[in-house]
């Protein structure tokens, strides 16, 4: 399993632009094989910054998102809405070791 952490900056007139689009890959991004979960997260003392956390079977299916028509629409679509470059971090997973416990 593989799980990634952005974290990302809204410049303020975007955040509802941003959240619509954001739900928007979420909802096709939890369809696609080997996606376990994937979270959209807004911090509670700053309304401009959000956090997704995207778990994937594996290191080919996180790849493989990053290939899906609704990923590049979001990303090109919210580039312009972030106040500075979103900061993905890769993660190996040391528990849960299986999706059952999800």
């Amino acid at each position: 399993m593989l799980v990634t952490t952005v974290t990302v900056y809204v410049k303020p007139e975007h955040v509802d632009d941003f959240i619509e689009a954001t739900i928007a890959n979420h909802n096709r991004s939890i369809e696609e094989p080997g996606n376990m979960r994937f979270d959209v997260l807004q911090c509670t003392s700053d309304a401009t910054r959000f956090l997704l956390y995207e778990a994937y079977e594996s290191e080919e299916a996180a790849a493989a998102h990053k290939q899906t028509e609704h990923y590049l629409q979001w990303r090109d679509t919210v580039a312009d809405w972030m106040a500075k470059p979103r900061e993905g971090v890769p993660h190996r997973v040391i528990r849960p070791q299986d999706r059952q416990a999800w």
